[in-house]
C-alpha cells in the first residue's frame, strides 16, 4: 500500500482514538464543578459523595488520555518529517504554550482534587477543581489553535525555498486568532462537554434503571440533563458559524460536506444522501437550495461547487466526507432532541417514568462521542490534498526515509497496545461504576480515615 495512505491512516487511528478521551475530561470537569459548587452552598452531602464519585472517573480518563496522546508526538516525527520541518515554530509554539499554561495548570492540581479531601480546606479544594477544568479546557485552546492555523494560515511568513521551507511567526496574535480558530475552538468545547454531560446521563440512567443509589443518581441525572440541554442547543449556533466560516476560508471543503458540484447553481441542504464522485451527482433527501440559503440567505444564490478547483486541489473521497458531516448533523440533532424531550418531561414530573427513555439514555453515551469523531474526520479529510491549506500538500509532508514495512509494523503494534488499553479502561470504568459513589456492603463508610453512617443505605434497602 502507498506510504502516504499507511501514514494517514496510523495518524488517524491513532488521534480517533486518542480524542475519545479529552473531550470526556473536559465535560466532566464542568460536571465536577458544579457538583462541588452545589455542595459547598448547600452542604448536601449527596452532591458531596456524587462528585468523589465522578473524580476518579475523572481520573481514570485523564490517565489513558495522557498516555494515548504521547505517541502522536513521536509520529510527527518519524512519518511526517518535512511538515514537523515546515510547521515547527508554529506548532511547536503552541505545543509549548499547551505545556506550560494548560498541562502543569491541569496536572499541578489533579493531586489535590484526587488526594486532597480532608487534607485541605473545602474551597481550596474546590478553587482546585476549578483549575482542573480551566487546565483542560486551555489544552484544547492550543492544540485545536495549531490545527485551525493549518486550516486557515495568519501571522506568518515563509523562509527558504524547497525542502528547506518553513512558515516561521511574524505575529504570535494573529497565528493565534487565526480566522477559524475561536468558532472551532468554541465547537470543539461544547462537543467536549457534551461527551461529559452524555457520560453522566448514561450512567446515572443506568443506576436508575436498577434502583440503586437514587438519592444521588436522580439529582445527578437533573444536572447533567440541563447540561446537555443548554449545550446542545448552543451546539447548533456554533456549528452553523463554523460552517459559515468554511464556506468562506474553505470553499472546496463545504462543497465536498454537501456533494456540490455545479458554480453556477443553487445548492441544495441534503439530510442524507450518497455522492457519486466519479459521475459528479449526490442523490438523497434534501432541501432544495437549503445550503444557499444558510451561507447567503437566498435559495437561489449560487455557491462555488467543486468543478471549479482543479482536480489535484479538491479532496478525492468526498463521499466519505459527505457522510462523515451528515453522522455529526444527525447525531447533534438527535441530542438537542433528547435533551428537550427529557426537560419536558421532568417540567411534567414524569421524567424517571419511562423505562425505555431511560434505557436511551443509558446508551446516549455513544451520540457525542461519534459525533466527535465524525466531526474531527469531515474537518481532517476536508481540507485533503493540503496539510497547511494552500501551502503544503499532504503528499509533500511525509517523511523521505519512512518505509510502507515499517508504518504496517508499528500500526499493528499501536493496534494491539490501544485495543489493551481499551480494554482495561473499559474494565476498570466498569469497575467503578458497579462500585458506585458509596460503598453499599454495609451500614457505614470510610471517608477521610474516619467511619461514619451512610446515609442512603437504608433508602436502597426499603426499595
Amino acid at each position: 500500500m502507498d506510504v502516504e495512505i499507511l501514514a494517514r491512516v496510523q495518524f488517524a487511528f491513532t488521534i480517533g482514538f486518542h480524542y475519545i478521551y479529552p473531550p470526556l475530561s473536559i465535560g466532566l470537569g464542568l460536571i465536577l464543578v458544579i457538583l462541588e459548587g452545589l455542595y459547598l452552598r448547600t452542604g448536601n452531602r449527596v452532591y458531596e459523595m456524587a462528585v468523589r464519585f465522578w473524580i476518579r472517573i475523572f481520573a481514570l480518563i485523564f490517565g489513558i488520555g495522557v498516555a494515548t496522546g504521547i505517541i502522536m508526538e513521536f509520529e510527527f516525527g518519524t512519518n511526517w518529517a518535512t511538515y514537523s520541518k515546515y510547521v515547527g515554530d508554529i506548532f511547536g509554539s503552541a505545543l509549548a504554550a499547551e505545556g506550560i499554561f494548560a498541562f502543569a495548570l491541569e496536572s499541578g492540581f489533579l493531586g489535590i482534587l484526587i488526594f486532597g479531601w480532608n487534607r485541605v480546606g473545602p474551597r481550596v479544594h474546590f478553587f482546585s477543581t476549578i483549575m482542573v477544568f480551566l487546565g483542560s479546557l486551555f489544552s484544547a485552546v492550543w492544540i485545536v489553535v495549531a490545527n485551525s492555523w493549518q486550516q486557515t494560515p495568519a501571522g506568518f511568513h515563509i523562509v527558504g525555498e524547497g525542502l528547506n521551507a518553513r512558515a516561521e511567526i511574524t505575529d504570535f496574535w494573529a497565528m493565534v486568532f487565526n480566522p477559524s480558530s475561536v468558532d472551532r475552538m468554541l465547537h470543539v468545547w461544547i462537543g467536549a462537554i457534551l461527551a461529559g454531560a452524555f457520560l453522566v446521563l448514561s450512567v446515572n440512567a443506568w443506576y436508575i434503571l436498577h434502583k440503586k443509589y437514587l438519592e444521588i443518581a436522580r439529582p445527578t441525572f437533573k444536572i447533567a440533563l440541563t447540561v446537555a440541554t443548554v449545550f446542545s442547543l448552543l451546539q447548533l449556533f456554533i456549528g452553523h458559524r463554523s460552517a459559515d466560516g468554511v464556506s468562506r476560508y474553505q470553499p472546496a471543503k463545504l462543497a465536498a460536506m454537501e456533494g456540490h458540484y455545479d458554480s453556477s447553481s443553487s445548492a441544495d441542504m441534503y439530510l442524507l444522501g450518497y455522492v457519486d464522485n466519479k459521475g459528479q451527482k449526490t442523490a438523497g433527501l434534501k432541501i432544495p437550495g437549503g445550503l444557499s440559503f444558510l451561507v447567503h440567505g437566498d435559495f437561489k444564490a449560487p455557491i462555488r461547487g467543486l468543478n471549479s478547483f482543479k482536480p489535484e486541489d479538491r479532496p478525492s473521497q468526498v463521499n466519505s466526507i459527505f457522510q462523515f458531516y451528515h453522522i455529526m448533523v444527525v447525531l447533534g440533532t438527535t441530542m438537542i432532541g433528547l435533551s428537550l424531550l427529557g426537560c419536558w418531561l421532568w417540567w411534567k414530573k414524569k421524567l424517571f417514568d419511562h423505562r425505555w427513555l431511560l434505557w436511551i439514555f443509558a446508551w446516549s453515551v455513544l451520540l457525542p462521542q461519534i459525533a466527535n469523531q465524525a466531526g474531527w474526520f469531515t474537518a481532517e479529510m476536508g481540507r485533503q490534498p493540503w496539510v497547511v491549506y494552500g501551502l503544503l500538500r499532504t503528499s509533500d509532508a511525509l517523511s523521505k526515509v519512512v518505509t510502507a514495512n515499517q508504518i504496517v509494523f508499528s500500526l499493528i503494534l499501536f493496534t494491539i497496545v490501544y485495543i489493551v488499553l481499551f480494554a482495561l479502561f473499559i474494565f476498570l470504568l466498569h469497575r467503578k461504576i458497579q462500585h458506585g459513589p458509596v460503598d453499599y456492603g454495609t451500614k457505614e463508610t470510610i471517608e477521610g480515615g474516619q467511619r461514619r453512617d451512610n446515609p442512603l443505605l437504608e433508602h436502597e434497602q426499603a426499595l
